[in-house]
């Protein structure tokens, strides 16, 4: 199933009203994984007021854990919480670390502080969609070729992971599960039924901005 997490460990800082407040953001599998990095920021900011861990897991959020970590019930842990779930973002871990800076901020201005900063460290980690891609590999003779080619230009959605030339060429793209039926019809009715068409592998691939992200 397709869900949206983030790409990448990252941090980020937000100055409000003398108060520092640094936000992490991690993608996470597990809540091993999860507990583990809250534990890391913990003992690097050690001398920190407070620093309130949020993590969720799976595409339905099947596992939500927070803690506002001594901040006033709700003003912290919460806010982080329903950011991500709102926003439909998963297996991720959010770790926002304060420094108090001798201005109260009042139950408000936590609210908003606590979310400013994890919307801060999510766009820094990059919010990715990961969805399911079927792996096919099309093969056909050069003449058919210039019209195949045409056809993958024209249609962005497919993603070109190679083509290789010998007697004949090879394109090996990904798909989206719901998009191969209709592929392969087209190609077969576009080639006479003279491409040879295989399917491999299901993957989770990462996309952003519609743009495949192959470091993934």
């Amino acid at each position: 199933m397709n869900f949206k997490t983030v790409f990448q460990e990252a941090e980020s800082l937000d100055v409000i009203k003398k108060s520092k407040f640094i936000g992490y953001a991690k993608p996470i599998e597990t809540v091993e994984e999860a507990q583990a990095f809250i534990e890391e920021i913990k003992k690097k900011h050690w001398d920190a007021n407070h620093n309130v861990p949020v993590y969720v897991l799976g595409d339905r959020f099947q596992v939500q854990k927070y803690s506002d970590d001594g901040e006033p019930s709700g003003t912290a842990g919460v806010p982080i919480l329903n950011i991500l779930k709102n926003e439909g973002i998963t297996n991720v871990v959010i770790v926002v670390t304060r420094y108090f800076g001798g201005v109260k901020l009042g139950t408000g201005g936590l609210v908003r502080a606590y979310s400013q900063s994890a919307k801060s460290a999510l766009k820094e980690a990059k919010v990715i969609e990961m969805i399911a891609y079927q792996e096919v590999s099309v093969s056909m003779n050069y003449t058919l070729h210039g019209k195949f080619q045409n056809y993958l230009s024209q249609n962005e959605k497919f993603l070109l992971r190679d083509t290789i030339y010998t007697d004949g060429v090879q394109t090996l793209l990904y798909i989206a599960i719901d998009d191969v039926e209709a592929f392969k019809n087209k190609i077969i009715d576009m080639t006479n039924d003279q491409a040879d068409i295989v399917l491999g592998d299901e993957e989770m691939l990462a996309i952003s901005d519609g743009v495949w992200i192959k470091g993934e």
